[in-house]
């Protein structure tokens, strides 16, 4: 999960990974950010909205605070919900975007990252969506290429790292020795993130060429995921689970105070002086969060599947 980086970002602002969502910061103050690209695409017919925030040099990273690359970025008001209708064109178009990013991946050598705590349901998606995942590696290195050809399959393994506090390992560690063994072209890391926004909980999934961090979202940070550190590419793939507390409480307190009249100069005084410190470590996630990342989980396997087939 990444922190913003937002050029002298405090402890007590609002965190989020979606690269979207650190561009719309710019918004307020109509801001043409150099060297960003920002493109919008909704479907009325599907209800998803698809923003591609494009960092095309050093002057959008370090504005952005962002590393240089691609951040799609696939927003389903009901990605959440049990109608299994909605889910199948949602796993074809974030299918599509990951193939936009990672090319014919048919051709490659796959490892698929999941990364998180299965143990702590809100970082347990990671985990979940290698459960659904079909396997071929082993089939392939059993029965040759002739199987791959056969069935029109990927090679495709996965892993389940863990964190530190279950392994004592960093995860590119464990990912540098996976990937000294069986040499994968390309590693897809799955993981659960950070959002500014409760409206975007469990509805939005981020897809992006640039790695990811994990764990920085929520100040435990650790090493980048990313083609300099692995030595291979990386397509990261994540979805916002929870949020932090006292966004919600600079949001409604903004809100009620705009409501009763206080011009925006008294609002912004308050919320400077407005203490913060017993909630830099608290984030908040939606109730049914052990049923809505078990069917997010399951979209974004049935989307990696047809990737590989």
């Amino acid at each position: 999960m990444d922190r913003i980086n937002d050029n002298g970002n405090t402890v007590g602002k609002p965190r989020t990974d979606l690269a979207l969502e650190v561009r719309e910061t710019f918004e307020e103050d109509n801001v043409e950010i150099q060297g960003v690209i920002l493109k919008e695409d909704y479907d009325k017919k599907k209800d998803i909205r698809v923003t591609t925030v494009i960092i095309k040099d050093q002057r959008g990273a370090d504005a952005m605070g962002k590393p240089i690359g691609t951040y799609i970025t696939i927003e389903a008001p009901r990605l959440c919900e049990e109608d299994e209708s909605f889910h199948e064109p949602i796993a074809k178009e974030l299918a599509k975007y990951i193939r936009k990013l990672a090319g014919d991946v048919t051709d490659r050598e796959i490892l698929v990252a999941g990364l998180g705590n299965r143990e702590v349901t809100p970082d347990a998606l990671g985990p979940q969506v290698v459960d659904n995942l079909f396997i071929t590696r082993h089939l392939i290195k059993e029965f040759g290429n002739d199987f791959s050809e056969q069935h029109k399959t990927g090679n495709v393994s996965a892993i389940s790292p863990g964190v530190m506090a279950q392994t004592g390992m960093e995860t590119s560690e464990v990912l540098r020795g996976i990937i000294r063994e069986t040499m994968p072209k390309l590693v897809i890391v799955i993981d659960a993130l950070a959002a500014r926004s409760i409206h975007r909980l469990n509805k939005t999934v981020q897809v992006t060429d640039t790695g990811i961090s994990p764990g920085s979202g929520v100040g435990n940070n650790r090493k980048a995921l990313n083609k300099e550190s692995l030595g291979v590419d990386v397509i990261a793939l994540g979805v916002p689970t929870v949020v932090d507390a006292a966004t919600i409480v600079n949001d409604t307190m903004e809100q009620f105070m705009t409501k009763q009249g206080f011009e925006d100069k008294e609002i912004q005084q308050f919320m400077g002086e407005l203490k913060e410190e017993t909630m830099n470590n608290m984030f908040v996630t939606p109730k049914n969060i052990d049923e809505s990342i078990k069917r997010i989980s399951y979209t974004i396997s049935e989307a990696l599947n047809k990737c590989f087939a």
